[in-house]
């Protein structure tokens, strides 16, 4: 039995280490309200626009109705931000799950 435990808390041990090297995301509750994707603009442009801000580019993506941008800051700080696909207007930032920015007047 004692060995049984041994390798439960082992395992518990080992998936809580994974689970908080992991970067906390935060995906999944904006709406962009960006209607038909044919009025959007490219993600070139975005990219443009996310590298003005002086990020590093890891990942773009469509998420719901808004862009999603997987970057690091000039400080290499890891963040996600939403952006609206007709605009390109940054809404909101996340770091670490937690939100740092917030697009004034702008809710979800």
């Amino acid at each position: 039995m004692n060995r049984i435990s041994r390798k439960y808390l082992a395992a518990i041990a080992a998936t809580a280490a994974l689970t908080l090297a992991q970067p906390a995301y935060a995906d999944g509750d904006v709406k962009c309200k960006s209607g038909p994707s044919k009025n959007w603009k490219p993600v070139s442009k975005l990219k443009k626009k996310a590298w003005m801000e002086g990020w590093e580019l890891l990942k773009v993506q469509v998420e719901g109705d808004c862009y999603e941008v997987y970057a690091r800051t000039e400080s290499g700080q890891a963040i996600e931000a939403f952006f609206h696909p007709v605009t390109l207007q940054k809404l909101v930032v996340y770091r670490r799950g937690s939100e740092i920015y917030r697009a004034p007047g702008f809710a979800n």
